[in-house]
C-alpha cells in the first residue's frame, strides 16, 4: 500500500519517457534520488524501505521517484543513458514546482544528484550522498572483470535466488525476511533486460570531473564494508566536492537498516546537517511558509540577514523580504521580539 498522505503522479522527462512521483511528509522540502531497486507503490510494506519513508517523512516533504524502466515508471522503447536518468530527475523536481531543497541521493542516486546539484546550483541548498562511486566498475581496472561478470550473471539472477546474485546483495547483514523482501522487490522492480541496461549505465558512470563543481555543502555518508561500492570510493566522492563533510558508518550494508547500530549514527548526524524545521509549529504561528519556517529557525540561532543569506542560498533582500512577512504573521515589531516568541514554540534549539 502507499502512505495515506502520499499521492503518485506522473511527468514527462525529455525524451517523452513517462516517470512516476511521489510527495508525502511534512516540513522544508527534500528530493530523494533513491537507489533503482525500488518501488512506488510498494515500497511502504518493505521491511526496507518502511523506516526510511517514516524517518524522512516525519522530518521533510520527501519528493521521490521510479527510475526510468522501474517501477511505475515507463519500462518499453525507452533509452537508458546517465544523461537521461539526471532528465528525469530534472523533470520530477520541475513537476513538483520545487524551487530551493535539500538533495539527496543514494546508491546510483548519488551520480544524477551530484550532477543536478552542478548544473542548478541555485537550487540545491544541501546535499547528502550515501553509498556513492566517483566511477563505475567498468571504469575501474580493478574491477572491470568482475562488472562485466556480473552483468551476464544479471539476467540469469534476477528473476529468482541465484547463489551468485545472492553473494552480491547490497544487504550482506539482513535477516531473512529483509533479504526475501530485497528479492521480490527485485521481481517487481523491473525485468532482468531492463535491470541489465540500468546496471549497466551505472557500471559506465564517471562523476571524477563533475564532484569538484558542487559548490553547496555536502555530506558523504559511507558504510565501512559497503557490500557494492567500497569504501575508498566514498572517501574519494568527498574529496573531490570541495568542503564535504565525510562521515564513515560501521555497516557493510549498502542500503541502512534500522535495525543495525549505523541507523542511528545516520539519524544522528542527517539532523544536524539538515535540522528537521518545526514546520507545523510554523504553520501554527500563524501560517508560516516552510521557506519562512527555515529563515525564522536562522533568525532564532541569532543569524544576521547575510549569514541567513548565504546559508540558504538566497538574496540578501529576499531574507528581508521574509523576515518582514515573518514580523508580521507574528504579529511583531522586530527581531528581538521574533526570536523569543519562535523560541517558545521549539525553534533555534539545535545548532549545525
Amino acid at each position: 500500500m502507499s502512505h495515506r498522505g502520499e499521492q503518485i503522479r506522473f511527468c514527462a522527462s525529455r525524451d517523452g519517457a513517462r516517470i512516476a512521483y511521489a510527495m508525502a511528509g511534512s516540513g522544508p522540502p527534500l528530493v530523494w534520488a533513491m537507489r533503482w531497486v525500488h518501488h512506488l507503490k510498494l515500497d511502504w510494506d518493505s521491511p526496507i524501505w518502511r523506516a526510511w519513508l517514516e524517518l524522512l517523512g516525519s522530518r521533510y516533504t520527501v519528493a521521490r521517484y521510479d527510475c526510468r524502466g522501474c517501477g511505475l515508471s515507463d519500462r518499453e522503447g525507452i533509452e537508458f543513458s546517465f544523461d537521461a536518468f539526471v532528465d528525469d530527475l530534472e523533470a520530477v523536481i520541475d513537476a513538483t514546482r520545487l524551487q530551493q531543497f535539500s538533495l539527496f541521493g543514494l546508491g546510483d542516486g548519488a551520480a544524477r544528484a551530484i550532477a543536478y546539484a552542478v548544473k542548478y546550483p541555485e537550487r540545491v541548498t544541501r546535499l547528502v550522498l550515501l553509498g556513492s562511486s566517483s566511477r563505475g566498475r567498468l571504469l575501474d581496472p580493478q574491477y572491470v572483470e568482475e562488472g562485466q561478470t556480473r552483468l551476464k550473471a544479471i539476467k540469469l539472477a534476477w528473476q529468482g535466488n541465484n547463489a551468485a546474485f545472492t553473494h552480491n546483495t547490497p544487504l550482506p547483514d539482513a535477516s531473512v525476511e529483509q533479504l526475501r523482501a530485497y528479492a521480490e522487490m527485485r521481481q517487481a522492480a523491473t525485468s532482468p533486460e531492463n535491470a541489465a541496461r540500468v546496471v549497466e549505465v551505472i557500471y559506465k558512470t564517471d562523476v571524477r570531473k563533475l564532484a569538484p563543481r558542487v559548490r553547496c555543502p555536502t555530506l558523504v555518508f559511507h558504510a565501512r564494508g559497503d557490500a557494492i561500492h567500497p569504501f575508498d570510493e566514498g572517501r574519494n566522492v568527498a574529496a573531490l566536492i570541495p568542503k564535504a563533510h565525510f562521515v564513515p558508518l560501521e555497516s557493510r550494508n549498502h542500503i541502512l537498516l534500522d535495525t543495525e547500530p549505523a541507523w542511528r549514527q545516520f539519524v544522528e548526524a542527517l539532523d544536524d546537517f539538515l535540522p528537521a524545521w518545526p514546520a507545523k509549529t510554523g504553520q501554527a504561528l500563524g501560517g508560516l511558509t516552510a521557506r519562512e519556517c527555515e529563515v525564522l529557525e536562522l533568525v532564532a540561532r541569532g543569524h544576521d540577514n547575510g549569514t541567513i543569506a548565504g546559508q540558504l542560498g538566497i538574496s540578501e533582500k529576499t531574507v528581508r523580504n521574509q523576515v518582514s512577512s515573518i514580523f508580521s504573521k507574528l504579529r511583531v515589531n522586530n527581531r528581538a521580539q521574533a526570536v523569543a516568541r519562535a523560541r517558545d514554540t521549539g525553534f533555534g534549539q539545535k545548532g549545525y
